[in-house]
């Protein structure tokens, strides 16, 4: 079969789904082609395992990369393919975030139970709007570990925030993502990482491994993809780092895709 080896994550927000949150007829058309002829299709988002509820096996037949790459989540046999966690080595940094800016909440999102420290009504609305239970804490000690993720969140000053963590806590990699959230995670851990480790899991050669995305956290995926593809109203950031420019994702982006790697193949 023609896609037989061929691997196509897709970021969720702004690349699956078009701005009304649907996965369109023309889009789940096109990805039931791809995978009638033997490729595998998934999903690389920054949502948590308990924060995302799109899975359908009709348009994704592989495990799904969650909180930007660091997880991996095989529905199918309801298992953890991986999960490149975080935890006690930033114990600190979160300290000292809360003790300098005390407005800021701090959303530690674990594999089975996730906490907030300064819960806001933003963050206890992010929470809820993903259907994600969560406690109360005061101090990261009190959270159970590990954690897929963790999220700051102090709209004005997160540039700040960001500029405190470079410069005294060097060991925190993160990075600043939709809504100014500050997004904490595992050293070495981004989408591109998730998405080659994913295809070496399925014996999916790298020069197979196919990438679409729209946000700044897509960058290193679409970079680590054979070819890394972006919607024309995507990000500054995911253009510039694009090998090939598709249509929005308002006007079936992923199926532009598979009608490209058609004329490939």
């Amino acid at each position: 079969m023609k896609f037989s080896g061929c691997l196509i994550a897709s970021d969720y927000d702004g690349t699956l789904y078009n701005n009304e949150g649907v996965v369109t007829p023309q889009v789940r058309e096109k990805i039931a082609y791809f995978i009638a002829n033997g490729g595998r299709f998934t999903v690389c988002t920054g949502r948590t395992v308990q924060g995302f509820h799109a899975y359908e096996s009709s348009y994704i037949n592989a495990p799904v990369l969650h909180a930007n790459g660091s997880t991996c989540y095989d529905y199918e046999t309801q298992t953890l393919v991986f999960g490149d966690s975080v935890g006690e080595e930033i114990f600190e940094a979160i300290r000292a975030v809360v003790k300098n800016f005390p407005t800021a909440s701090v959303e530690m999102y674990g594999f089975y139970n996730s906490f907030v420290i300064n819960r806001s009504d933003t963050s206890h609305n992010h929470f809820t709007c993903q259907g994600i239970e969560y406690g109360v804490i005061s101090d990261p000690s009190e959270a159970d570990l590990p954690w897929q993720k963790v999220m700051i969140y102090s709209p004005d000053e997160s540039a700040d925030i960001q500029s405190f963590l470079q410069k005294n806590h060097p060991e925190v990699h993160f990075l600043p993502t939709t809504g100014r959230y500050i997004e904490i995670m595992k050293h070495g851990v981004d989408k591109g990482s998730g998405l080659l480790k994913l295809a070496d899991s399925l014996c999916v050669p790298h020069d197979k491994v196919f990438a679409v995305g729209d946000g700044f956290n897509d960058k290193e995926m679409l970079v680590a993809a054979a070819i890394g593809f972006v919607p024309c109203n995507g990000s500054k950031e995911a253009l510039s780092v694009a090998d090939k420019v598709v249509r929005s994702n308002n006007d079936g982006a992923v199926a532009h895709v598979i009608e490209i790697l058609d004329e490939m193949f």
